[in-house]
């Protein structure tokens, strides 16, 4: 779970799709996405998606982390539904107070 970005630079932003519930980042033609469900005070993180091209170099990390720390911002809890999500909230205690 590498968040170092290897191969991409700071310029592929992670983005905040509030109105389809996701995260998403485009590198290369190619999209990643952390989506969510808004139970009203709790992102129930169901599902990270990198294509192959991307994986191993950091952006599902970064993706799940700008998600995290988008959720403290807005002031809702995370349920991590998602084992990436749930692996990294593990890994990374600084989210732990996220967790429902």
């Amino acid at each position: 779970m590498e968040e170092s970005g290897v191969g991409w630079g700071m310029s592929s932003d992670v983005v905040h799709n509030g109105d389809g519930f996701r995260f998403e980042v485009t590198v290369d033609g190619r999209t990643g996405v952390a989506e969510y469900v808004d139970r009203g005070g709790v992102w129930v993180m169901n599902h990270t998606s990198v294509p192959d091209e991307l994986r191993g170099q950091g952006v599902a990390g970064r993706l799940v982390k700008t998600a995290l720390e988008a959720a403290r911002a807005a002031g809702v809890k995370v349920d991590p539904q998602c084992s990436y999500v749930a692996v990294y909230m593990e890994r990374h205690p600084e989210f732990a107070d996220l967790r429902v």
